[in-house]
């Protein structure tokens, strides 16, 4: 098992918004019950916490209110990719600066780099600041899949220490394993198969379905660390219509309808999000309700 602080059940977390600003109150209240269910470590501002459309000021207070919030009880791995490499180093200093302990950069959407132009881009971030780094690899947002082979390369990198991955490869996972090392960390980014992902030599998941649920996840995911796979098939099986039920609609508005209905934020998003569907919201509290939360 890797020996790294960046391991376990980790909730990609939201932006609560009222009133079209972020709401600062709801997200403090997110993060202390993140932290009450279990869960071992956050991430703020990723795609789940709506970065896209958020300014680089909410960005950063966002970053800067989680850190705060956490003090030092859970580690906070700050989004902080771009598409532009300067931009990305920009925001991985400022992660550094409020006392982040690593950042999560995702690929460059858009620009279709390749696996030469990847493997520079985290280059520049590594040379540029002190910080862990985690590789985010989602080519079915990106339009860009980072090779294991690159990944090889970048690991060998001081500050380049893992990988979050949401491909759903699974045979992938067991190669770049044994292709970049025991130190190498290996998240998951796709909550309906982590199991298979953790099973494959994973350390852990950053997960969308956690900010719903997290004692839930956090007890699946202490079940795979721990080996007892029973167990962890039926955090599986409690869990997995609620994963793919958050995908109903475009994220991450079935998952600020979910917490909605808990009492935990407004259901607000930001265009081009709409809010979600009411087709799919039957659904979505059928999920809640197997996974004993209604």
């Amino acid at each position: 098992m890797v020996h790294s602080p960046f391991k376990g059940v980790i909730p990609a977390l939201i932006t609560p918004f009222r009133d079209g600003a972020v709401d600062e109150a709801a997200f403090v209240a997110l993060v202390e019950r993140q932290i009450a269910g279990g869960v071992h470590g956050v991430v703020p501002v990723g795609t789940t916490g709506e970065t896209s459309t958020l300014s680089h000021d909410e960005h950063k207070r966002v970053v800067e209110l989680c850190v705060q919030t956490v003090k030092g009880r859970v580690p906070v791995i700050a989004g902080a990719g771009s598409n532009s490499t300067a931009e990305a180093i920009e925001l991985v200093q400022h992660a550094k600066a409020v006392g982040a302990d690593a950042a999560l950069v995702v690929t460059p959407y858009y620009n279709r780099p390749s696996q030469e132009g990847l493997y520079r881009h985290y280059e520049a971030i590594n040379d540029a600041v002190q910080l862990p780094v985690l590789v985010y690899n989602v080519p079915s947002r990106a339009s860009v899949d980072i090779s294991n082979e690159t990944l090889v390369r970048l690991s060998k990198l001081p500050n380049i220490i893992g990988i979050k991955d949401a491909t759903g490869d699974l045979a992938r996972a067991s190669l770049q394993r044994l292709l970049c090392g025991p130190d190498w960390v290996m998240l998951s980014g796709d909550d309906p198969t982590a199991l298979g992902y953790m099973a494959h030599g994973g350390h852990g998941v950053i997960s969308v379905t956690c900010n719903v649920a997290p004692e839930a996840c956090s007890a699946f995911i202490n079940a795979c660390l721990q080996g007892s796979w029973e167990a962890a098939l039926y955090g599986q099986d409690r869990l997995v219509k609620l994963h793919k039920a958050l995908f109903l609609d475009a994220s991450p508005s079935p998952t600020k309808f979910a917490m909605a209905q808990l009492g935990l934020c407004q259901p607000d998003v930001r265009l081009p999000i709409p809010p979600c569907n009411e087709a799919v919201k039957p659904a979505i509290l059928e999920a809640m309700r197997e996974a004993g939360l209604v």
